[in-house]
């Protein structure tokens, strides 16, 4: 019997479709912890705030109590994200300044994001990077496809063009 009423009731659809709706001070407080947990960029941001519905009026108010209260910093974010890239994913700075340059920083930022890589550390990454990537490559027998594969792995990494191609030569 309880299962025939229940089938009887008809169904009452939310209003907001099921969609989460946030106020401002809930969408604030959401977005104070995003970026709080690590850096992001004001495009992160953006997006972030559209997924969670919010109006443009909103999303430019939380925006700028979250710059107003140093939760969101472009410059911070680019260079944390320039070491965290070379350190971690052994990007070359060209990949670096890309991926950047997708998230809206500007020339300024990248370029002050660059220089947290010295360059001593850079060259021994990229030393390193060839050496590794000849290693998995010695059993590979045709010398062109082993230069290639070396000069593909390293510029898809961002390195540049002639320090690879040098790196290729160097294999004969």
């Amino acid at each position: 019997m309880l299962l025939l009423t229940c089938l009887l009731k008809p169904y009452i659809y939310p209003m907001n479709h099921g969609h989460t709706t946030f106020t401002v001070a809930e969408a604030r407080a959401k977005l104070e912890r995003y970026c709080a947990y690590q850096d992001r960029s004001h495009r992160q941001v953006v997006e972030k705030l559209k997924a969670m519905r919010m109006i443009p009026e909103a999303q430019e108010q939380i925006i700028t109590h979250l710059i107003a209260h140093n939760f969101l910093n472009e410059s911070r974010f680019a260079q944390s994200f320039a070491r965290g890239k070379f350190r971690i994913k052994k990007w070359g700075k060209s990949r670096i300044t890309l991926e950047l340059k997708r998230h809206d920083i500007g020339r300024y930022n990248i370029a002050l994001a660059l220089k947290e890589i010295s360059d001593a550390d850079y060259r021994a990454t990229f030393e390193e990077l060839v050496s590794k990537r000849t290693q998995q490559l010695s059993h590979e027998t045709n010398s062109y496809k082993k230069k290639r594969k070396l000069v593909d792995y390293l510029l898809y990494r961002g390195w540049e063009s002639h320090w690879v191609y040098e790196a290729a030569a160097d294999l004969d």
